[in-house]
């Protein structure tokens, strides 16, 4: 399939600690990539580079960064501000603080359509309405002139994504847009983005350190930590054959019902993901790895097991097996 954003050798940094060191990763059009990982493993903040929303102490640079051929790095911040919103638009992961508690729901999805296009604010509205309707949400006209703290959090995460959806984008990144919601409304929201995925055709980069929703949503999948990509594959052979050790530890961290008695101990990581210094070499999952030697503080080699599977480690495929 045609790449849609293509991110190669991406380092993102803050005041000299590095957030990101040489990510790559591919979202082919209509294809829902996940970039999974536990916290503070550099997936949100790749998102914000992509975005161009990172803060002002951070600093980007990639050998790649293209939407649709359009090299992101080479873009000012008036000709960002007319792609982000309108060909590429971003879920937040918290709602009630990505909208603005002082204006009504109607009037905030309404901007989005009359910057971008330019259309009275009446015609706006009805966009708005018709996007509410598609996320079904119920009373849609009623919804637009209510605040957000009138609505709950999964009407607001259905707000925020039919917001992302005003100027029909063809990139959806979404950020942990189940965070905070009970397990209901996270099935409801996750069966809505694959729904509108599949009917709209949109590619979506979806972030998440739940390797069930992965299971669920995912074509394709990249395994993040320490900013590093790790692992990249299909979804079928990432869950088939994982092979860096943080995949297969995180893959052994989820129950499996049936497996798992109930007075045993569920899987688990030991551990913290470790501060990245400006200077700092080799692998940084080694502190953790129960595969760590030596060679693991120097250059690690990326190994391919074919065109769409790869991981980054010292250990041949061999070793790394289940």
């Amino acid at each position: 399939m045609t790449a849609l954003l293509e991110v190669r050798d991406l380092e993102i940094s803050f005041s000299g600690l590095s957030a990101v060191r040489g990510a790559s990763l591919t979202v082919a059009k209509g294809e829902t990539h996940c970039l999974v990982g536990e916290s503070g493993c550099g997936k949100s903040v790749t998102a914000l580079a992509v975005m161009g929303l990172l803060a002002r102490n951070g600093a980007r640079k990639a050998t790649a960064l293209r939407f649709d051929g359009t090299d992101l790095l080479g873009l000012d911040e008036r000709a960002m501000s007319r792609l982000r919103g309108n060909r590429m638009a971003m879920i937040f992961q918290e709602p009630m603080t990505s909208l603005n508690p002082a204006y009504t729901v109607g009037s905030q999805m309404a901007e989005v359509l009359r910057r971008h296009r330019g259309t009275t604010r009446t015609a706006a509205l009805d966009r708005a309405v018709e996007l509410l309707t598609l996320v079904r949400v119920t009373s849609p006209g009623l919804r637009i002139g209510q605040y957000p703290h009138q609505l709950s959090g999964g009407l607001r995460q259905r707000v925020m994504i039919a917001m992302a959806l005003m100027c029909d984008p063809e990139l959806l990144i979404a950020d942990e847009p189940t965070t905070a919601l009970d397990v209901t409304v996270q099935a409801q929201i996750l069966r809505l983005l694959a729904d509108l995925q599949k009917d709209l055709g949109l590619a979506v980069l979806l972030i998440t350190h739940d390797l069930g929703v992965v299971a669920r949503m995912a074509h394709r999948v990249s395994v993040m930590y320490a900013g590093e990509v790790v692992e990249s594959a299909t979804a079928a052979n990432l869950f088939a054959r994982p092979m860096h050790p943080y995949t297969r530890g995180l893959l052994a961290c989820v129950p499996v019902p049936g497996k798992i008695k109930p007075d045993q101990p569920l899987g688990s990581i030991p551990g913290m993901v470790p501060q990245i210094g400006r200077d700092f070499l080799g692998c940084g999952f080694r502190e953790r790895c129960g595969h760590a030697r030596p060679d693991c503080a120097g250059t690690i080699p990326r190994r391919a097991l074919g065109p769409d599977h790869d991981y980054l480690c010292q250990l041949e495929p061999d070793a790394t097996a289940p």
